[in-house]
């Protein structure tokens, strides 16, 4: 913003917007910086409810081709949980709230890869993927060729 008008008339193009911009939120931060921290704890809070139903739903469909034990239902159902009171509560208590979005995240991502390790391991492979075998396959026979 201070070049564009330390220019002469003749030199400016247009007008530094994202200057402009930048300098408005940098303002709109230091004036109201509750409202960008309730906002970004909604955001988060939002995030741990998707994960909580995402992985919910992986459990329910690796139901049908392995038995998921209850247990593993627990963590998913804790990041929901989770997601749901920081949605609901953001201004209650909001350094404990990202505290435990924190940890909720940390316990969401060593959640998704101890399922995932042990779930796609029993997967069931598709018919006409690599290694996977069709007994409409497997009992063809050699043909033999006429010339």
């Amino acid at each position: 913003i201070i070049g564009y008008f330390a220019m002469s008339a003749e030199e400016r193009r247009r007008l530094p917007i994202e200057g402009i911009g930048s300098l408005l939120f940098g303002l709109w931060l230091i004036i109201m910086p509750g409202f960008f921290a309730d906002l970004l704890t909604f955001v988060l809070g939002f995030i741990l409810v998707l994960g909580g139903v995402q992985q919910i739903a992986s459990l329910s469909a690796a139901r049908r081709w392995m038995p998921v034990r209850v247990g593993f239902y627990i963590i998913p159902v804790l990041i929901l949980i989770a997601g749901l009171v920081a949605l609901f509560n953001p201004t209650g208590v909001r350094s404990t709230a990202f505290i435990i979005i924190g940890i909720t995240s940390i316990v969401y991502a060593v959640s998704e890869l101890i399922n995932w390790f042990t779930f796609t391991r029993k997967r069931p492979k598709a018919p006409g993927t690599p290694g996977a075998s069709s007994k409409a396959v497997d009992n063809i026979e050699d043909a033999e060729i006429i010339e």
